[in-house]
């Protein structure tokens, strides 16, 4: 993704930026984690500092998880019209690339950044000739929906996630 250090514009006239994360982006980074996690959080009654500690815990364990399996990861934060919006992070072996996680802030969503991000993951991929993976909450009915319309087909379900895949033409 270092290639995609310049910036693309959004169908409503907008644009997008990918930068590497810096460690001034940790706070940001967990607000956009605590984004993604809001609907199940509020089905919890928390005592006070409770439901951030949890946060926390839980997205320092999904980065050394992802640190771990893939340590040449590239991990951006997505800004749109100059503000940070969300977060991209894409692992590579010999035989595919894997989105681990893309995510934007609620009032970034809708504007087609998502969907212009995975595009471009999946013309690398076909480039690379590489299969274009993800994996998918299975309670997460948007995103199942959204990666179908991508052309991402179900390969497996293991567990709470369902393993995704792209391929370009073969």
């Amino acid at each position: 993704m270092s290639k995609w250090s310049e910036s693309f514009g959004l169908p409503d006239g907008g644009t997008v930026e990918l930068r590497p994360v810096s460690e001034s982006d940790n706070e940001f980074l967990l607000s956009v984690y605590g984004s993604t996690r809001a609907d199940e959080m509020a089905q919890v009654e928390w005592a006070e500092g409770q439901q951030e500690m949890f946060l926390r815990w839980q997205f320092d364990l999904q980065r050394r998880e992802y640190y771990t399996r893939f340590p040449d990861a590239e991990y951006r934060v997505i800004v749109i019209d100059q503000q940070p919006a969300g977060r991209i992070w894409v692992g590579a072996d010999n035989e595919q690339i894997r989105l681990l996680d893309i995510a934007l802030l609620p009032q970034f969503q809708n504007r087609g950044a998502g969907t212009a991000l995975v595009e471009r993951l999946k013309a690398r991929a076909e480039k690379e000739g590489k299969a274009l993976r993800h994996m998918v909450f299975v309670l997460n009915n948007n995103a199942d929906r959204f990666y179908e319309r991508l052309g991402f087909k179900q390969i497996e379900e293991f567990g709470a996630y369902k393993h995704m895949e792209w391929r370009g033409k073969e």
